[in-house]
């Protein structure tokens, strides 16, 4: 069965603070998580992804882990501001060109 899973299910932090959430798959021959946020505006952003255990984040994110199936990614917003409260996505994907 093809699942990706997000813990926790809801994270609240005081502004400045750090918040760490992490995703994990199952799929087999998928190496790559991508991290996205959905914002008030319903548009979503690219925060950056994990290649193996390679992270290439966007500024103000750290992306480490093992993107492989049973392995597990961690997104760390370093600061957090009012522009943060949105609600974040991952997905899992087979290598190759994003």
């Amino acid at each position: 069965s093809l699942y990706v899973y997000q813990n926790p299910a809801s994270l609240y932090k005081n502004q400045g603070k750090l918040a760490k959430m992490e995703c994990s798959h199952s799929i087999s021959g998928y190496d790559r998580i991508l991290w996205y946020k959905q914002s008030n505006y319903r548009e979503f952003v690219f925060l950056g992804y994990l290649n193996g255990k390679i992270g290439f984040p966007e500024a103000g994110f750290d992306i480490e882990g093992d993107a492989n199936a049973g392995g597990t990614s961690t997104l760390t917003i370093n600061q957090l501001t009012p522009n943060s409260s949105a609600v974040y996505y991952c997905a899992a994907k087979r290598g190759g060109s994003l």
